[in-house]
């Protein structure tokens, strides 16, 4: 994976619950790290073996690869914003074991209306 193929700028998002002065406890959003990122989109007519091999995975439908962030795990509870959506990360995995780059298949999030 080369630099020139992360062209999509990521932020690493972790949801706090934060007590506010009148003691009423709402979200708020951190940003964990902010990196650039390839980002490929899973389209349901590409019949990649990659992407076949996942198939406990069906609600993916992007899948980001960056480089590993020293002293940052990056789990399920945290979410990925990239060009102002937001995706919800299924699994995270080290791209063959070797520490370097991490691969993170999501679905985007949609918000609901109450």
């Amino acid at each position: 994976m080369s630099y020139g193929k992360m062209t999509a700028s990521i932020d690493i998002v972790s949801t706090e619950m934060v007590k506010d002065d009148e003691g009423f406890v709402r979200r708020k959003d951190v940003v964990v790290a902010s990196v650039r990122a390839y980002k490929e989109d899973l389209h349901p007519n590409i019949k990649w073996e990659r992407w076949l091999n996942m198939a406990p995975f069906t609600d993916a439908r992007v899948m980001f690869r960056f480089r590993v962030i020293p002293g940052l795990t990056v789990t399920t509870a945290h979410v990925i914003v990239c060009a102002g959506e937001r995706y919800r990360i299924l699994r995270s995995e080290d791209v063959r074991g070797r520490g370097m780059y991490i691969e993170v298949l999501g679905a985007e999030l949609t918000p609901t209306v109450r």
